[in-house]
């Protein structure tokens, strides 16, 4: 998800579910996504979960900054799923975006994401070196109305591309483009999170 609001709040248990598919982009000379009105310039904060809690309505991070305000059901999620990853994205140096996904169940993970003050981030993110994954953002869509992100990485993680894909249910079929490679849907270890913490995995997948 880019996500650049309140996307969830109020919403069905249901539509807080990301389904999504991930695939390695193979290494073309053709790249139909290469355009620049669709980018975005996105880096990626992974906090310490452990540090994050709900106080009254108020999601904090170290018990004093204040991460986002909560509805009812957003409380009820943030206190029954105890495995968040959390990270905090900054878009285009403006839009500061803050997010919890719970456990990943193959495609399907519970998502929760709000807009937040880009000086509290600043703040949280001036502290330490907290990993990060730095990346160029395309969006691209398909003869069948379906957008594609495709995730070009830079700086340790430079040279890798991954496209994913969002869909309305599990079972949704969907056209795959010529240029995809292997699916990595489920495969932690590609996961951003996992890729900015331990880098490239020693083995790519067969």
């Amino acid at each position: 998800m880019l996500g650049t609001g309140l996307r969830f709040q109020g919403d069905s248990l249901a539509s807080q579910m990301e389904i999504e598919r991930r695939f390695f982009v193979q290494d073309i000379e053709d790249k139909p996504w290469m355009d620049e009105k669709h980018c975005t310039a996105i880096r990626q904060y992974y906090l310490d979960s452990g540090r994050i809690s709900c106080i009254g309505n108020l999601l904090m991070y170290d018990g004093i900054h204040r991460l986002a305000a909560l509805n009812d059901e957003e409380i009820h999620l943030f206190e029954e799923n105890k495995e968040w990853t959390s990270r905090i994205r900054v878009c285009d140096n403006k839009i500061v975006v803050v997010t919890l996904k719970g456990k990943r169940e193959y495609a399907t993970a519970l998502e929760l994401e709000w807009n937040m003050d880009a000086d509290v981030a600043t703040k949280i993110l001036d502290q330490e070196n907290y990993p990060a994954v730095i990346k160029s953002r395309y969006l691209w869509t398909d003869d069948d109305g379906m957008v594609w992100e495709i995730d070009c990485f830079e700086g340790g993680l430079e040279g890798l591309i991954l496209a994913e894909i969002e869909l309305p249910s599990y079972d949704f079929k969907i056209h795959l483009p010529k240029w995809l490679g292997i699916e990595i849907t489920g495969a932690h270890q590609w996961s951003n999170s996992s890729l900015a913490h331990y880098g490239l995995p020693e083995k790519s997948l067969e």
